[in-house]
């Protein structure tokens, strides 16, 4: 992206592109984590990323190169921030869908578990304050009240998230 600061369409369509080509060995992990890297810069490159990363039928958020997990865990508090809000709306879109038996809740329980396994790798003193500051709000007080109040979870749906917070630490 050379130091411009992509949209948040832009670095959708980087990642859809830069995630299919390191697929078909077009691209190193090397090559794909720089990338990536430039890319999380900003919160929303960094948006654009997890939205596709996160979402798509792509083994490089499952797989996690080191040198990806270099990038992710230098880019700090932005990519923990995105990590723990996605962890959240999977884990209760999770329910939502199960709810209605669509089979979209295959997708939120694959970015759930994405997150689940992304967390443990990133820097564990940011991943334990930004979990606290969740899970105070899933017990009805505190900073992420706002965020848990925006989307208008329901119990059961912060119950899910309290127990994928849970997840992270096991």
């Amino acid at each position: 992206m050379n130091d411009q600061k992509p949209t948040f369409k832009q670095a959708m369509e980087a990642t859809m592109i830069w995630c299919k080509s390191w697929e078909n060995d077009e691209i190193s992990d090397e090559v794909i984590s720089d990338r990536i890297g430039e890319l999380i810069k900003t919160l929303d490159g960094a948006r654009g990323f997890f939205v596709i990363s996160l979402s798509i039928d792509c083994t490089l958020m499952d797989r996690l190169p080191d040198a990806l997990i270099f990038q992710l865990r230098r880019s700090g508090e932005i990519v923990v921030d995105l990590t723990v809000k996605n962890l959240a709306m999977s884990s209760a879109m999770v329910i939502t869908h199960r709810e209605n038996n669509d089979p979209l809740e295959l997708q939120s329980e694959r970015i759930k578990t994405r997150c689940v396994e992304l967390l443990k790798l990133l820097d564990s003193n940011q991943v334990k304050e930004r979990l606290d500051v969740l899970l105070e709000a899933t017990k009805g007080s505190g900073t992420d009240l706002k965020f848990l109040k925006k989307w208008d979870y329901k119990d059961e749906q912060i119950k899910a998230i309290s127990e994928s917070i849970y997840k992270v630490a096991t």
